[in-house]
Formats: C-alpha cells, sequence, structure tokens
C-alpha cells in the first residue's frame, strides 16, 4: 500500500449519506437502490462472484457464513432484535477467524490456517445479506447504515480491543488491513492483516520474562472510511490515560517487495490511489470532526518507535530498514520534490515515508491522534514485504488461489513482526523496575 503515482479514473461512486426514507414512490425507490448499488461496500460485494472468492470461501468453511447469516437476519421481527443479531454475528465472524488463524477448532477445509482472506470474503457476504435484506418491520435507510456500521466493526475487532490494567503487563496495540488491488488480482491476500489475526489476544514475554499483551484490528481499504473518523474512533479509547491505555502500537501495511520499513515521517496528503471501492481521493487528509487533534493541522507527524532498535536483519529473514524519504513542494516552491532525509521547514506533503495512500494515511492519523492526547506514547507504522505467490503461479486467470511459497511468505511475514514488536517493547517502553 505505497505510493502509488498513476492517476487512475475511479469507476464507482460513494455514497456517504443515508436517503430520507420519505421517499417511497417507485422512481425515488429505485433511485435508492442504484445508489445503494453504488455504495463502497457494495462495489467491493461485486467482486464475490468472482471464481477466487467461491474457492477461498469453499476452502476455508467460511461458505456457510453469509448464506446463515441471511436467513437468521429474516428471522429477526424487530430493529432492536436485528441490531443485537447483527453485532453477535459480526463479533462471531472476527472471534471465528481470529480462531482458525491461532489453531483453535477445526479448519473448515484445505486453505491453510495463516489466512487472512476468508475474513474479508464472509465479511462481504454478510454486508450483502444486510444491504438486500427487507424486514417485516420499518426500517429507513439511515437505520440500515447504522446496521452494517455495527457488522463492519465488529466483524473487525474494532469494537472488541480487550486490554488489561495493571502494571504487570504491557499493552500493545497493532492494526492491519483488508486485501487491496483486487481488480488485478481477487487472490491477494494482505500480510498486515494475517498478522492482526494471528496477534490478536496473545501474550509475549519479553527476554527478561515480561508479559506484552497484544490486541488488534483490521481496517478496510476505502477513502471513505478513514474521512469518517473509524482510524480516530478506534483507537481514541486506547490511546486516553488510564489504567488500561496503551503502553506501544503500531499500524502495519503491505509495502515494498523483500523488507519491511520503519515509516519515519507521515504526510497530511491523500494520493488519489482508487481503493477497494474503485472510489479516488486527492486532497489534504481531512480529519473528522469530534475527536482530539492538533491545530493547525500538521503537514507532517513522526514516528514515536524505536526505530534504531528495529532496524537491521536480526529479527527475521527480511531486512528492516529505516525509511526516511518523503515527497514535499517546498516552502515557496509549486512542484513536489523527493527528500532523502525528511521534510524541510515549512514544506506541504505530497507524500510520506509510506507514500501517499491509505497505509501513509492510518499512520498520519494515529500519529496526530497521539500527539493530541499521549505524545510521549511510542507508536508509528510498519510496511511488511509484499507478498507474491509462488513463481509457477502469477497469472490470475490460470493460477490458483494459494501455494506453498504463498503460504510460506505469508507465515515468515507474521513471525517476524512479532519479534519486532517484541523489540520495540523491549527498546521503547518503560515499566517500574525495569
Amino acid at each position: 500500500m505505497r505510493r502509488i503515482r498513476t492517476r487512475l479514473l475511479a469507476l464507482g461512486t460513494a455514497l456517504t449519506a443515508a436517503l430520507p426514507l420519505a421517499l417511497t414512490a417507485p422512481a425515488a425507490a429505485r433511485d435508492r437502490a442504484a445508489d445503494a448499488d453504488r455504495s463502497p461496500v457494495a462495489v467491493e460485494e461485486q467482486r464475490l462472484s468472482l471464481a477466487a472468492p467461491r474457492e477461498i470461501l469453499r476452502r476455508s468453511g467460511f461458505d456457510e457464513i453469509g448464506p446463515e447469516f441471511a436467513r437468521r437476519l429474516a428471522a429477526t421481527h424487530s430493529e432492536e432484535a436485528a441490531k443485537r443479531y447483527v453485532e453477535r454475528a459480526g463479533r462471531a465472524l472476527w472471534e471465528r477467524a481470529v480462531g482458525r488463524v491461532q489453531g483453535r477448532g477445526p479448519a473448515g477445509g484445505d486453505l491453510s490456517r495463516d489466512d487472512d482472506r476468508p475474513l474479508y470474503w464472509a465479511r462481504l457476504e454478510m454486508t450483502r445479506a444486510l444491504r438486500e435484506w427487507q424486514p417485516s418491520f420499518g426500517l429507513s435507510e439511515e437505520r440500515r447504515a447504522a446496521l452494517a456500521g455495527a457488522l463492519e466493526r465488529a466483524s473487525r475487532g474494532e469494537d472488541s480491543i480487550d486490554l488489561p490494567p495493571g502494571r504487570g503487563v504491557t499493552r500493545v496495540l497493532v492494526t492491519g488491513f483488508d486485501p487491496f488491488q483486487l481488480d488485478a488480482d481477487p487472490r491477494r491476500s494482505n500480510p498486515s492483516g494475517a498478522s492482526a489475526l494471528a496477534l490478536d489476544g496473545t501474550t509475549l514475554r519479553t527476554s527478561s520474562g515480561r508479559a506484552v499483551r497484544i490486541e488488534t484490528a483490521v481496517f478496510p481499504v476505502r477513502w471513505s472510511d478513514f474521512a469518517a473518523g473509524t482510524v480516530e474512533h478506534t483507537l481514541l479509547p486506547h490511546f486516553r490515560p488510564g489504567p488500561r491505555q496503551v503502553d506501544l502500537f503500531t499500524t502495519v501495511s503491505q509495502g515494498r517487495p523483500g523488507r519491511f520499513d520503519v515509516e519515519r515521517t507521515n504526510g497530511a496528503w491523500r494520493g488519489g490511489y482508487p481503493d477497494n471501492a474503485r472510489e479516488s481521493r486527492t486532497e489534504t487528509v481531512p480529519i473528522p470532526d469530534g475527536v482530539p487533534t492538533v491545530r493547525p493541522q500538521p503537514q507532517w507527524t513522526h514516528t514515536t518507535l524505536p526505530y534504531r532498535a528495529l532496524t537491521g536483519d536480526a529479527t527475521g529473514p527480511y531486512p528492516v530498514h529505516d525509511n526516511t524519504e518523503v515527497t514535499e513542494v517546498p516552502a515557496g516552491g509549486t512542484e513536489p520534490v523527493k527528500r532523502p532525509n525528511g521534510p524541510t521547514p515549512g514544506s506541504t506533503a505530497r507524500a510520506g515515508g509510506g507514500g501517499d495512500y491509505l497505509s501513509n494515511e492510518i499512520a498520519y492519523r494515529a500519529t496526530l491522534l497521539r500527539d493530541a492526547v499521549a505524545p510521549s506514547l511510542p507508536g508509528g507504522h510498519l510496511h511488511t514485504p509484499v507478498l507474491d505467490f509462488g513463481p509457477g503461479n502469477t497469472d490470475p486467470k490460470s493460477g490458483t488461489v494459494t501455494d506453498p511459497v504463498f503460504v510460506r511468505n505469508r507465515l515468515a511475514i507474521v513471525g517476524q513482526l512479532r519479534e519486532l514488536l517484541r523489540t520495540a517493547v523491549e527498546a521503547g517502553c518503560q515499566w517500574p523496575g525495569a
């Protein structure tokens, strides 16, 4: 999810506001249905008919989840009952995906357990069922959108982050992303999402024996969700001072081939590359209302991860780089300039170390929120290596959805990220008696 300079025309149109219930004429109803079909999530749902998603769902046993959700949702007889069921089903999907990756319960098929993709495609089957559901009671489009939001949050782990209190444990929060660039290859996996599933609710031990509790969430690859504040609303309760405040956090996404990057600087710029909804945004990163922030909005934010301790090759098979490059418009200038050693005073951001896509944006949003509520908190962004298929499995039309090289590389990336977190805690966190 690094910078991609080519500007592509977005093929879908995103809706960010619900239509009023009062539009009940046949023409208005048709318009409303057409608008729903163009909503960001509905664009992603269109890919469910492709062969790769069907195979991924079948070979993981997650193909039963969408139909079962639709049946049980249809059996609800009030909005309150539907709300309870949607939240419960979303949480159950997240827990099932985490349990499968972490080896709990039956695998459900021959797809390797470390796979993040069943969660993504099963969620889309559920969102489609919710969007198409015709309840026996009155339900406005605004309330349907609220149910969809609850399903998204629960099935991504956003509302189940549970960091324990007390001085005897170090609290770490990690975020990942959905698969992306699926129009080019719908088989794609995202090692950041796979890492989130592998790490959620787990406990590491430092070299001194200290317990490190990790909680995770997975975010969508959609500009509109970020503009609406999904990152800030998820992270804020855990950034605020208190007995459960995180001690260290990192956002994670997929980056360059063959290497990890610790991104030193994040930029306040959206570069316009289409997201999973085929939507493009080119603008200054918009900050949602109602969350703490820094004013005036800074062009740059910076990592407080212990980047010197993380870089090198001591944590696993991939080298880890301290990435200091940015792209800026210098003070008084008009054209973008690459800077290998970070931004110059008074410059305007055009790309952070992590580029100008949603990986840079989540890093910018998380560190800006940190600066507003807990400036001393260690946190930043890590880019994983690109996860590729094996040499004989590069054609999305004729290849299979998995192969031994693909699985081996994903496990290696997840394992090294786990070690990077251990190293970051040992180098970047302080606790009584340490």
